[in-house]
């Protein structure tokens, strides 16, 4: 029961929800290229990626000096993702980090 609860806590903030989305749509991102493309500040991007982390949604692994985020592969998101689609592709154009 904990993990549906840390799930739906996830899944209860919008702002979770778009990077969750935007990270479907371009498999891949840096903090900066999330923040920059929902317009969002780095603490608050990085403390709803540390959630998604701890409710075992996102991955994360070193390219350089970045660490850089991607969706795990599970059931629970793929119903979720298709659930949102038609949403994903309302998101804003992203924003490349030209410093990665």
């Amino acid at each position: 029961m904990k993990k549906l609860v840390i799930l739906a806590k996830v899944f209860s903030d919008i702002n979770r929800v778009k990077i969750i989305a935007l990270m479907h749509r371009e498999k891949e991102l840096c903090v900066c290229e999330i923040c920059d493309t929902l317009q969002l500040s780095q603490p608050l991007v990085s403390r709803h990626l540390r959630q998604m982390r701890d409710a075992k949604l996102v991955k994360t692994k070193q390219s350089g000096k970045w660490i850089i985020y991607s969706l795990y592969e599970n059931e629970i998101l793929h119903c979720f993702l298709n659930i949102i689609q038609e949403d994903i592709e309302k998101l804003p154009e992203m924003i490349s980090c030209t410093a990665r």
